[in-house]
């Protein structure tokens, strides 16, 4: 209360009416008492569950941020862009390629989407020897942003037919997921053709939609994520190659552990507009927050 009565002066010159003489405040015992009160009548309805949801979160403050917070401060900032290869388990020697501006979640994949109703291109690059699946539409900057000179189209495919395909893993630190269905191509009509390659790495752990058609397909369970990271947005051992390391320092650590596995076909940057918390600047991520809701929309609209 020390500066209460500074802060009444403030209110009336911001030009806010408020009945400081008979109001409350969040410290009170009353107020925590009729907070209590609430949500045990709420809970006694059932309307409270534990969940899990993609929320915007600050690793430099420890906390989930509100949508509101984190659209109020975007900044455009320089990120890697890289092509990376997923390569069929049926077919060896046939790589799908995707683009991502996040290789820190790289190690967290467990599938890869593509739009069932686009049509997908078989090329093979003639002088590396090398043969890519690429959205037909995305085929020309593909080929430009990859350095490829001279190609060859083996085949057309619709991306239905890709549908179910297992494909081998970037990394084994989460290999027995496979047991739950992880690893494979699946459908998604999020998938766009505005960029990238008509492939989407899917890491649910760390992005809305990932998130929303990983548990669609029963790949994953809400609660039951892959999350190899901590509050601090540093690695956690279960990915031991990048055990504390902070989250955006660990991209150039495995774009070279990518190369070196002949995995990453092409790397750039790209400037994006970007959130970053609002109080300390440091840049957001979105992922997965395990944490109580209450249904609303089981009552109201």
């Amino acid at each position: 209360m020390t500066y209460s009565a500074e802060w009444e002066r403030v209110i009336g010159r911001f030009g806010r009416w408020i009945d400081f003489r008979n109001d409350y405040k969040t410290m009170d015992a009353s107020y925590m008492e009729s907070v209590w009160w609430t949500f045990k009548q709420i809970f006694d309805k059932g309307l409270v569950y534990r969940g899990s949801r993609i929320m915007p979160f600050s690793p430099a403050c420890n906390t989930v941020l509100s949508n509101f917070e984190a659209g109020s401060n975007y900044k455009d900032t320089k990120d890697p862009a890289v092509f990376v290869t997923f390569p069929l388990v049926d077919e060896p020697a046939t790589s799908l390629v995707a683009w991502t501006t996040t290789p820190w979640t790289l190690p967290s994949n467990l599938a890869v989407a593509v739009n069932p109703e686009f049509t997908y291109l078989k090329i093979h690059d003639t002088e590396k020897d090398k043969v890519y699946l690429v959205a037909e539409p995305r085929l020309k900057d593909v080929l430009k942003q990859c350095k490829i000179k001279t190609h060859k189209v083996l085949e057309k495919l619709k991306g239905k037919d890709l549908v179910g395909k297992a494909y081998t893993p970037l990394f084994d630190y989460f290999k027995s997921k496979a047991e739950d269905g992880c690893f494979r191509i699946i459908p998604g009509d999020f998938v766009t053709t505005d960029a990238g390659t008509g492939v989407v790495h899917c890491a649910p752990g760390f992005g809305e939609q990932d998130y929303a058609v990983c548990v669609a397909q029963g790949l994953v369970k809400p609660g039951g994520l892959v999350m190899p990271m901590d509050a601090d947005g540093k690695f956690l051992d279960t990915v031991p190659d990048y055990a504390g390391v902070y989250f955006k320092d660990a991209d150039p650590l495995i774009l070279k552990d990518l190369k070196a596995a002949g995995r990453l076909v092409a790397s750039g940057t790209v400037v994006h507009s970007y959130p970053f918390c609002w109080r300390s600047q440091q840049p957001l991520m979105y992922r997965a927050t395990d944490t109580w809701f209450i249904k609303v929309t089981e009552i109201k609209d």
